[in-house]
């Protein structure tokens, strides 16, 4: 298959997923986005395992000959309305194979059942059941769209809490400001998401609050210093592209160690469908960042 046959399949998949109205039930989104990640086929050579982290329920997923004594936990995507660790175990058995450690899937607590801090305390949880399995220098913490978000958000809230920190982060196409304010041309031609969608997920999960007062769910908003070195990649023709584009200016300018890598015209989380090039090529990025973090 050429790669334009893969992109043209991704993004038919992707809008199968997608309920026609932004107002549909959240049954109806969250449906779709399960039915378009069982497309995916699961590799036999996994191993699998359900924990409970923290009091979250999770999914641990190990690649062949990935060290036992490291850790990534990778929030999932879904505007902290949908998506699951069930729906991201293909993904993650890629990311454990890459980053050469098992990766934990939290199914964190989703909006609207579930507001604004629920996600967020939960990430943190999670967080500090890894680390004391691992220490800090054997962790790794990972998310997509929203999930990179709660993986921003997860850093900030340790470092204010005085927790150790993990020896780096990665935001795919994280989900930074639930305010829509990128400011991005692609707002307009994102085939995908639209300002509305932005900001409404992001209402669910948030309520009436102001997105600038709240960084654990806007992380945007936050204070950046102090985190560990941070990896963000997005597509150069997504909406959410300036989120990330913003959260690395502003990681640099207080002194912090980051990378943002824009990948030319893909959509959103295309590192979730393997049949893409440039989620290879990504993986191979991630697996660079790992090593390095973790001293390889």
């Amino acid at each position: 298959m050429s790669d334009e046959s893969a992109k043209a399949e991704v993004l038919a998949m992707f809008r199968a997923a997608t309920p026609e109205a932004t107002d549909a039930p959240i049954d109806q989104w969250r449906a779709g986005f399960e039915e378009m990640a069982a497309k995916l086929a699961l590799p036999t050579d996994l191993v699998i395992e359900a924990l409970d982290c923290g009091g979250v329920p999770c999914l641990k997923v190990t690649a062949p000959g990935a060290r036992a004594d490291r850790l990534v936990i990778h929030y999932h995507s879904g505007g902290y309305v949908m998506g699951s660790a069930n729906a991201y175990r293909e993904f993650a058995g890629r990311l454990s194979k890459a980053a050469n450690a098992p990766v934990i899937l939290p199914d964190y607590r989703l909006a609207p059942e579930n507001p604004y801090p629920a996600a967020a305390e939960d990430g943190l949880a999670v967080y500090e059941w890894a680390l004391a399995q691992t220490g800090a220098d054997n962790l790794l913490l990972s998310g997509d769209s929203a999930g990179g978000g709660l993986c921003m958000a997860t850093l900030m809230n340790a470092r204010d809490r005085g927790l150790a920190l993990p020896v780096g982060g990665i935001g795919i196409g994280p989900l930074l400001d639930l305010a829509g304010e990128g400011g991005s041309a692609n707002i307009d031609t994102d085939p995908l998401i639209a300002r509305e969608l932005i900001v409404g997920m992001g209402a669910v999960y948030i309520g009436e609050r102001d997105p600038h007062d709240h960084p654990l769910a806007s992380p945007l908003w936050g204070q950046h210093h102090g985190l560990p070195p941070i990896l963000l990649m997005a597509s150069s023709t997504e909406a959410l592209r300036d989120d990330s584009v913003r959260m690395a200016t502003s990681i640099a300018e207080a002194k912090g160690r980051v990378r943002l890598s824009l990948y030319d015209d893909q959509i959103h989380i295309f590192p979730f469908f393997p049949m893409l090039q440039a989620a290879s090529e990504a993986m191979n990025e991630i697996a660079d960042f790992a090593h390095a973090c973790f001293g390889e």
